[in-house]
């Protein structure tokens, strides 16, 4: 009998898991902080381990002698130390196929919300008294067909988020060294083979791409300086990948116009919290509609938590209970 731990009660019940796993997988269910709080009775069967939010170590993993798979429960694989899985001959999943529509919607949305000058009016007009009941002129605003949509990461994400950005209007150019010739000819929009090339065309910035050591702090104060004088930067990737002080002196610099983060570097963040955090907390006057930012939700829909459920399970099931696992990792993703 093989045994898969969910370290997070996610669900109500565990009736999807079964369904997926049948009689062939016996599941528990914890609740931990950390996985350093579980009884060592249970680490001692299992054999796979679903992680949502907690971080996985290389102590973490020799508490479990028998595993084989962690299922993330989720795109990004952060959380998990991949080199420790390596070493320990550990298979790291992750689940790519959900969120995808979600996490395009909301990188739209929030370049929409800034570029259309919405949450400017909406609250400037909630001033007391109100601003005037006219149009605010500002970098911010901006024919959409004018501008290029600048992507970094043409995954799954990433594409559904430039074709997005095409029905829009919007000119649409991507980097990502990984692809093959011929990938931006499916889509239909443009490649530049350099990260400079797209920062000097971006007049919005959206990244797609996984944290890994070579996607971190790829984004700093060099590289918005390299973006056109009233860009606007959106970030529903991961926190790290940009660097948060840059984009607070680029803000207040006025170099950027605007910015919509659903991820930050430390999250949940924690005091201090970064300038930026501060100055949209205390409402700075000089930032009032130019940052947007969103609780890491963008991947969030209730049909969305469903998929996270089913498919992690269907790729735990692969990986412990078949000969063809799927969503593994690869040691070059390291």
């Amino acid at each position: 009998m093989t045994t898969v731990l969910y370290s997070e009660a996610m669900y109500e019940d565990d009736t999807v898991e079964r369904d997926v796993f049948g009689p062939g997988a016996s599941i528990i269910v914890r609740a931990p902080q950390t996985l350093s709080e579980l009884p060592e009775e249970d680490c001692a069967k299992v054999e796979g381990l679903m992680l949502f939010r907690l971080w996985c170590n290389g102590a973490d993993m020799d508490k479990f002698p028998r595993l084989r798979a962690i299922v993330r429960m989720g795109v990004g694989y952060d959380r998990i130390d991949r080199a420790a899985a390596a070493a320990r001959n550990i298979m790291v999943c992750n689940v790519p196929d959900y969120g995808t529509m979600e996490v395009a919607d909301h990188a739209i949305a929030l370049a929409l919300t800034l570029r259309r000058g919405v949450l400017l009016h909406h609250e400037t007009q909630r001033h007391t008294p109100p601003a005037p009941w006219t149009a605010i002129w500002t970098p911010l605003i901006r024919r959409l067909s004018v501008q290029t949509f600048g992507i970094i990461g043409l995954g799954r994400i990433g594409t559904a988020a430039a074709l997005r950005a095409k029905a829009f209007g919007f000119r649409v150019v991507f980097f990502d060294p990984y692809l093959p010739n011929g990938t931006e000819l499916a889509v239909g929009v443009e490649r530049e083979r350099t990260l400079e090339g797209l920062l000097r065309r971006a007049d919005v910035l959206s990244i797609h791409a996984p944290l890994t050591p070579g996607t971190r702090n790829l984004i700093g104060a060099r590289e918005l300086a390299l973006l056109p004088k009233g860009a606007v930067l959106v970030n529903t990737a991961r926190g790290p990948i940009v660097d948060i002080d840059a984009v607070y002196e680029a803000l207040k610099s006025g170099w950027l116009a605007g910015a919509g983060l659903d991820v930050v570097p430390v999250e949940p963040p924690v005091e201090p919290a970064p300038a930026l955090l501060r100055a949209y907390r205390d409402r700075a006057a000089w930032l009032e509609g130019r940052l947007v930012v969103t609780p890491h939700s963008a991947y969030h829909t209730p049909e969305a938590w469903d998929d996270i459920r089913r498919k992690a399970a269907e790729t735990m099931a692969a990986a412990l209970l078949s000969n063809a696992p799927q969503n593994v990792i690869a040691p070059q993703d390291f």
